[in-house]
């Protein structure tokens, strides 16, 4: 054991300032604690190696915990169920600002056309009541127009439909109007041109007429020529 009385800051002054530690000073307290179990440690130190006993842990040292591992495990859950609430508060956030920055650029987008709007029905008024003879706004419009289809054709053009709507197409046709598309119209209803008598009345070459039709017999002759042959 080593007793050792108070240590004197070395960085005051001198000797006088020995007593001026405050009790009621938390910091001034502990430290002065600490100066004196440093003083302690270094008169120990060159006793303890006099005597060749040990002051280091060697590296193989084991020393059982004193709390339990239920106790470990429960903190360790604990743990992981703070991580995992902050990783989905941090996911939530993410998610709020997209949403936010989303609506802000389609807000921006709606106040951008609103103003285009806006600025032609003005130029329309002008140029209806005599104010501008200009129709600069037509052909801004119409240059837009053509821009965005253009943009969305070359998009078209270049992306082209994937293996699912291919199939698809292939498999159901390419969309459109399905009923009413074999209906007759005015112009197909007065085209006879491809009208052929012979082949409508079966009296083409080779054909023989009605009697070289192999035409089935209706039921009542089905049924009477099978009481014939009983």
């Amino acid at each position: 054991d080593v007793t050792s009385g108070q240590v004197v800051d070395p960085a005051s002054q001198g000797a006088a300032d020995k007593d001026a530690v405050d009790p009621e000073n938390d910091f001034q307290r502990e430290m002065s604690f600490y100066r004196q179990a440093q003083a302690a440690v270094l008169e120990a130190l060159p006793r303890l190696r006099k005597l060749q006993v040990p002051t280091r842990r060697p590296d193989d040292y084991f020393a059982e915990m004193a709390k339990s591992d239920q106790q470990m495990q429960k903190i360790r859950q604990k743990l992981k169920s703070k991580q995992e609430a902050m990783e989905r508060s941090e996911r939530a956030k993410q998610l709020r600002a997209m949403r936010k920055y989303g609506k802000k650029v389609q807000t921006e987008i709606l106040q951008r056309r609103q103003k285009e709007k806006k600025n032609m029905l003005n130029a329309v008024k002008k140029y209806q009541k005599g104010l501008s003879d200009k129709l600069d706004f037509l052909d801004e419009e119409q240059t837009s127009s053509q821009g965005n289809k253009k943009g969305s054709a070359s998009q078209w053009i270049k992306k082209g439909p994937n293996a699912k709507r291919r199939y698809k197409n292939q498999k159901f046709g390419f969309g459109g109007k399905k009923k009413g598309s074999k209906w007759n119209t005015k112009e197909s209803f007065n085209d006879v041109s491809s009208f052929r008598s012979k082949v409508a009345h079966n009296k083409g070459p080779g054909k023989g007429g009605k009697k070289a039709l192999n035409k089935r017999p209706g039921k009542r002759a089905r049924q009477k020529m099978k009481s014939r042959a009983r």
